[in-house]
C-alpha cells in the first residue's frame, strides 16, 4: 500500500508540475487544474465503472494514475493481495509519473519577471 500511494504521489506531482509549465499565472494554473482534475476524477472508476464507459472514454482511462491507485486501494484493502499481484498498476503509475516528472523538468524554463 505504501508503495502504491508513493508512486501515486509522484503521478500526481508530475501532472502538478507538467499542468505549472503551461500556465503563466496562479489563476491560469488553478483554472488548468479545476479543468482537468474533474474529468480524470470521474473517468478513474471511482464514481462510474470503466466497464460501463463507451470504448473511446475507457482509452482515456488508461492515462489517468487515480484509475490504478484505485486498482492497488481495493486490491490490498478487500483482497489483501501483494506486489506479485499488482506489478501491472504499479508499473504503470510509474511510468505516467516518470514520463509527466520528465516532461515538466524539460518544459521548465526558469525566468526572472
Amino acid at each position: 500500500m505504501l508503495l502504491g500511494a508513493a508512486l501515486f504521489l509522484l503521478a500526481a506531482l508530475g501532472l502538478g508540475l507538467l499542468l505549472s509549465t503551461y500556465s503563466r499565472t496562479q489563476q491560469q494554473a488553478f483554472a488548468l487544474t479545476f479543468i482537468l482534475l474533474d474529468p480524470l476524477y470521474i473517468l478513474s472508476g471511482f464514481a462510474y465503472l470503466i466497464a460501463a464507459m463507451p470504448a473511446v472514454l475507457r482509452w482515456f482511462t488508461l492515462i489517468n494514475p487515480l484509475r490504478y491507485f484505485l486498482v492497488v486501494i481495493r486490491s490490498v484493502f478487500l483482497k489483501g493481495v501483494g506486489v506479485d499481484v499488482l506489478w501491472l498498476p504499479l508499473s504503470a503509475m510509474t511510468l505516467l509519473g516518470g514520463g509527466m516528472l520528465t516532461l515538466s523538468v524539460l518544459r521548465f524554463r526558469k525566468s526572472l519577471d
